[in-house]
């Protein structure tokens, strides 16, 4: 891995201009992704062609149970955490991410557009095609199509991160009643994540290979971008220490970005300021969740060229004090029970070492169960 010099106070750094190509993947892409280029745009279809009729569930969808994304299959999965899985439903090749609706639906990112499903009777109401073209749909993580995702506060609207292969993402903003596509604004290469503020105004959309946040105006889809590069842009491509996943921090609205287990990135997106925090995992980390009380989770994925610990998951609490979880294996992502005492980490992984299922984490003991559910799970969220 590249020399890291260890973070050991708080540091600022100023927002940098936008650059104008910067490389793209974790390391150099491997060639497992379809490669593509902007075109014109694509019509938003209701359904995709040939999908099978909707069929009820044989039983209700019990509270409490998760959906995955099978980034390794054209499925989500239900997950019942006491039972394992009970059902999926086809929603499209390499699902991505997962969001979750007030009124039951959820929303799952794919490689040629945005599926919606009935969580209730757990079939798919419907695929929306996404008005970029990114080429063929593929697989792996290279892969163009739909990455992060987020609901508007009020679930009228979904903003997805669309990669486009070769060159910068794009963020398309869904109208969750029309199911139609109704905006697009640049953002960064890959964008791993997306995030909206507490107050719907702003959306966040992480670009792991351009080392930035765009900032997107809910209204007008005007954008700003932030660098986040705490150990700087020097690598490009085969750099290893690129942001991942973004968490908003609920007493002040601050992006919370984790690096490599050492540094903790809080972004200010009002003024572009970026302050650095010291974190003690020591290990590649990808994918986050905030609890209502602030605590993150932060999931680390294991050493990437060997000078890093294990697989991890990471609590970090208000106070900065941590709490660090060993897992074992590579995991990707991680969702929180309503109880905030279990968490919930994927083992689909977006580079090799991945696995099909899930593990436990009780977070007052510091056991773990490891459950078999899903095909390479990346995504997930708690209905």
């Amino acid at each position: 891995m590249t020399a890291r010099r260890r973070c050991t106070g708080p540091l600022l750094l100023a927002a940098a201009p936008v650059l104008a190509v910067l490389l793209a993947g974790c390391a150099a892409p491997d060639g497992d992704g379809a490669a593509g280029a902007p075109a014109a745009p694509r019509p938003t279809a209701a359904a995709p062609a040939g999908a099978p009729a909707p069929e009820a569930a044989a039983e209700p969808t019990p509270a409490g149970t998760l959906l995955v994304a099978d980034f390794g299959a054209d499925t989500a999965t239900f997950v019942d955490p006491a039972r394992g899985a009970i059902g999926s439903v086809r929603v499209g090749t390499a699902p991505y991410a997962v969001a979750v609706g007030p009124d039951g639906h959820a929303w799952v990112s794919t490689a040629e557009g945005v599926a919606e499903v009935d969580t209730r009777a757990r079939n798919l109401v419907r695929s929306i095609p996404y008005r970029t073209q990114t080429g063929p749909a593929g697989t792996g993580e290279y892969r163009g199509g739909g990455m992060g995702l987020a609901l508007s506060p009020d679930g009228t609207r979904l903003y997805v991160g669309v990669n486009v292969p070769g060159g910068n993402g794009v963020l398309e903003v869904v109208d969750t009643a029309k199911g139609e596509v109704t905006g697009v604004a640049p953002v960064g290469r890959r964008p791993f994540d997306v995030d909206v503020s507490r107050d719907g105004r702003e959306v966040y959309a992480t670009g792991h290979d351009s080392f930035d946040v765009t900032v997107v105006a809910a209204d007008g889809l005007a954008t700003r971008r932030i660098q986040v590069a705490p150990y700087g842009t020097k690598g490009g491509l085969g750099s290893w220490l690129k942001p991942h996943y973004t968490a908003v921090r609920p007493s002040d609205g601050k992006l919370l970005l984790p690096f490599e287990g050492e540094r903790l990135a809080v972004v200010d997106p009002a003024t572009g300021r970026v302050e650095i925090e010291p974190m003690t995992a020591d290990t590649h980390q990808h994918g986050v969740t905030i609890a209502p009380d602030g605590r993150l989770l932060v999931v680390g994925s294991g050493p990437i060229t060997g000078d890093d610990r294990g697989p991890s998951l990471t609590v970090r609490n208000p106070d900065g004090t941590e709490r660090v979880y060993p897992l074992g294996t590579p995991h990707e992502n991680v969702a929180l029970s309503a109880d905030g005492r279990t968490a919930y980490v994927t083992g689909g992984f977006t580079r090799d070492g991945y696995w099909d299922g899930i593990t436990l984490v009780d977070l007052d003991t510091g056991t773990t169960h490891r459950l078999e559910a899903g095909h390479r799970p990346l995504g997930v969220a708690v209905l």
